[in-house]
């Protein structure tokens, strides 16, 4: 008889069998609310999903019918350069001094599988083991995984809605250790739909500065603002950040092509040259398609994406109205984005249905249940207490399922 065999795969603890460092990170939890509604849609339940972040408008015909030509056309039937078409790399750039005021050459620009592969490639090409990235919460479910698999550590700095979600300098300065070494910005933000001023924006630059800090600022949302908010891009006000700077953005959210996974990132040559090497070996190029499709996006003019920005405001304003009225709930107006985050902290502990949520993990599974409202927590956001809604839906959807609520949370009792 021959020796024994080691333990199949089958019989080996789960700890065991996935590593640690991917055995650590948790779940999208917008995606899995998201999928748990579709899900129930498909089986015959009218849900009605506020999860995702994703416009419910097409992508414009424009960057469609440049798509369709580019599945026609043999050279892009092939491998391309890892970091990016060279002439989307051209127009990311043109585009960014159009819209920012931020000259750069494309030698600077990575364009990346989505937003998720930009901010991941980013921290792994700045962080080695034990370096601490500040990350202002509420914070969208991605950037903490991301640190962690970068091998970073990430210190959370809670803002509330008395400051409008905004964190201060002086609660990032109380964050501040030794081992700090970057500060993630988010303006406009997911989840809360916050947007810094830019006396504030230039303040947290000037602190980055002062203490040597690298700083990653997410500007995916850059062109959903509403009234008279405008969006700061912090290199732009801050010359002297732009070697310790990495900016991330992408075609997603501005033209409704979440879909088309075509992010990127611009920041110091010697770091975008770090993180395409590790995009080389990890997915090389970006399709093609979607990289001709979003060429066309960002070289034609923004008169879509002022058309979407219109019914986006109108739908803030109607949900932020209509949570307004529900007792218990705290509904901030949101500047940017497209989401509210309201506290309901008034609601938890009372009697709904017979039950009583403790959390808004089970207050958000009693709306699911009870009103067929699909909602995400405040704990995915790293702040319980709060509830994420996308206002980027239908409007008759939308004031459906708020409606619901109404419905559902007016019988809460003591």
């Amino acid at each position: 008889m021959g020796r024994m065999s080691a333990a199949t795969p089958s019989s080996e603890p789960t700890a065991r069998r996935v590593s640690a460092r991917v055995g650590s990170i948790s779940e999208s939890a917008t995606l899995a609310v998201d999928a748990k509604a579709k899900a129930l849609k498909a089986a015959g339940r009218p849900v009605i999903g506020f999860g995702a972040g994703e416009p419910d408008f097409p992508t414009p015909d424009y960057i469609v019918e440049a798509a369709v030509e580019a599945c026609k056309n043999p050279k892009y039937h092939r491998y391309t350069p890892a970091g990016g078409l060279p002439e989307l790399k051209a127009a990311i750039a043109a585009k960014t001094l159009r819209d920012s005021g931020y000259e750069v050459d494309p030698s600077q620009v990575l364009v990346t599988n989505g937003g998720k592969q930009a901010i991941y490639e980013a921290f792994a090409a700045i962080l080695d083991p034990g370096d601490e990235v500040i990350v202002p919460a509420p914070y969208w479910t991605t950037y903490p995984e991301s640190i962690r698999l970068a091998g970073g550590v990430p210190v959370e700095v809670v803002a509330d809605e008395s400051t409008g979600y905004r964190v201060t300098v002086e609660q990032l300065e109380a964050a501040r250790t030794e081992r700090t070494k970057v500060v993630l910005f988010v303006s406009p933000s997911n989840p809360t739909g916050a947007v810094y001023s830019e006396s504030e924006t230039e303040a947290i630059g000037h602190w980055a500065v002062e203490h040597g800090l690298w700083v990653l600022t997410d500007e995916i949302y850059e062109h959903l603002v509403y009234g008279d908010v405008t969006s700061t891009s912090l290199p732009a006000v801050i010359p002297e950040l732009r070697e310790r700077c990495i900016v991330v953005n992408g075609v997603a959210k501005t033209y409704a092509m979440t879909g088309w996974r075509v992010g990127w990132i611009i920041g110091p040559k010697d770091v975008v040259k770090a993180a395409t090497n590790l995009q080389s070996h990890a997915t090389s190029n970006v399709a093609n398609v979607s990289q001709v499709a979003a060429l066309a996006a960002i070289s034609g003019d923004l008169a879509a994406v002022a058309e979407m920005r219109e019914a986006f405001d109108r739908r803030r304003r109607t949900i932020v109205r209509m949570l307004g009225e529900i007792d218990g709930v705290v509904c901030p107006e949101p500047e940017g984005a497209f989401y509210v985050y309201p506290s309901v902290k008034g609601l938890l502990g009372k009697e709904i249905r017979g039950r009583r949520p403790e959390d808004t993990v089970e207050l958000a599974a009693l709306i699911l249940e009870e009103a067929e409202v699909a909602v995400v927590p405040g704990e995915a956001f790293g702040t319980p207490g709060y509830l994420r809604l996308s206002y980027a839906l239908g409007d008759e959807d939308l004031v459906e399922g708020v409606s619901r609520l109404q419905k559902l949370l007016a019988e809460a009792r003591d």
